[in-house]
């Protein structure tokens, strides 16, 4: 299965420049743990829940680049679901931002793994049972 199949597309960003209580809000608001940092729409970086926890009582007053993470990691829509799984337990990430043609289209989280795992299994499962 091709990482296109599953990952969410166009996903909420934030710009390099805007400070951490902004991230913050987005996530809480989205019920997501990361967000792709983008310079005048180029993928730059990633900052996560994890990234905000160490500024915290800082997030109003720091920037968006002093917490996210470089370099990136990153798939094509065309990557396999299984490039992506590998990618994120030999780098112990949970989310890969998803890139084609130099832009961001998607992003890929451990999430959308386990859930097309478990359609599989329920899949096979049915096959079994009939």
């Amino acid at each position: 299965m091709q990482i296109i199949n599953l990952m969410t597309p166009d996903p909420i960003t934030i710009d390099q420049y805007d400070m951490l209580s902004k991230a913050k809000c987005l996530m809480d608001e989205g019920g997501f743990r990361r967000l792709p940092v983008l310079d005048e729409g180029r993928l730059v970086g990633i900052v996560t829940e994890r990234d905000l926890r160490e500024y915290t009582g800082y997030l109003e007053s720091t920037r968006v680049t002093a917490a996210m993470r470089t370099p990136l990691i990153t798939v094509t829509p065309h990557n396999t679901v299984e490039d992506a799984a590998c990618l994120m337990l030999k780098h112990k990430i949970g989310g890969i931002p998803v890139v084609a043609e130099g832009k961001l289209v998607g992003i890929v989280t451990s999430s959308d793994l386990l859930n097309a795992f478990l359609n599989v299994v329920r899949a096979t499962n049915e096959i079994i049972q009939r």
